[in-house]
């Protein structure tokens, strides 16, 4: 199992950066023009696009996009606003290594059922559990001194939020989730996570216990595996012993009669 803990890091983007300014403008113009794809590599250039580390909040008026391409980004992350992206039909963050994890709201992009995503480099994937970073005292902080809770959509402070990591399908693969909470009751409105990963909402560390990985389970496989084969030869061996003194019992019975048969032809 891979025990390895990246830290969560806050403050990733400079919002000052001739990047930030030209995709927050892109934004705006996609809006604007009401297009159904959001490609910002296409407009910034691989150059700029590279100084992205998070996409702005206004992606929360991208109401009409379908599509999101963010192949080979240098994203850390996502902002829970793109669960306003009520239209999102794939999402496409392919090779974006970067990113270990997602908001929980992008479960509420309920049109979202295609997505390309690099999991080897997510939190808890079954590849290799890659370990959550403990979130007691190392939080996810965004732009702003609140935030909304990712269920009911409450907003409150920092210091108000409980915030849990959770795996769940989005699209087409299992990602794991950044949930903001206000209170036990959304908390408790959290779905269970698929079979094969931790089963219920946690705040990682190095004491989370996760399902065996990819290399685990083979190990685990080829020992079953070759007690399954012992097992058989066993039987075999078994088998062919009793075979051998059924035969010798056999033969010691039918000797006497042999012998009875011999008797009588000589008379």
């Amino acid at each position: 199992m891979n025990n390895r803990i990246s830290r969560v890091v806050n403050d990733v983007q400079d919002r000052d950066s001739v990047a930030w300014k030209r995709l927050c403008d892109y934004v705006d113009k996609i809006e604007a023009e009401n297009r159904e794809e959001f490609s910002p590599v296409e407009e910034l250039g691989q150059e700029l696009f590279a100084q992205i580390h998070t996409l702005p909040e206004t992606i929360s008026k991208l109401k009409k996009v379908k599509k999101v391409w963010l192949y080979g980004s240098k994203l850390k992350r996502i902002p829970p606003e793109i669960g306003q992206m009520e239209a999102l039909e794939y999402f496409d963050p392919y090779t974006s290594y970067n990113l270990h994890w997602f908001p929980y709201e992008i479960t509420k992009c309920k049109n979202l059922k295609n997505s390309r995503v690099s999991t080897r480099a997510l939190y808890g994937n079954w590849k290799n559990r890659m370990g959550f970073p403990r979130l007691n005292h190392n939080p996810v902080r965004y732009s702003g001194d609140t935030v909304n809770c990712s269920v009911c959509g409450k907003s409150m402070t920092y210091e108000q939020t409980n915030q849990l990591w959770i795996s769940l399908h989005v699209g087409t693969d299992v990602l794991p989730l950044l949930a903001n909470l206000c209170s036990k009751e959304c908390e408790n409105q959290l779905p269970t996570p698929p079979e094969d990963y931790v089963q219920f909402a946690h705040k990682g560390g190095a004491d989370l216990k996760q399902p065996l990985d990819e290399d685990e389970r083979f190990e685990l496989e080829m020992k079953e595996y070759e007690i399954e084969e012992k097992r058989k030869d066993k039987e075999v061996k078994q088998a062919n012993q009793e075979d051998s003194e059924l035969k010798s019992s056999i033969e010691k019975k039918e000797f006497p009669l042999l012998k009875l048969i011999r008797k009588v032809w000589e008379r």
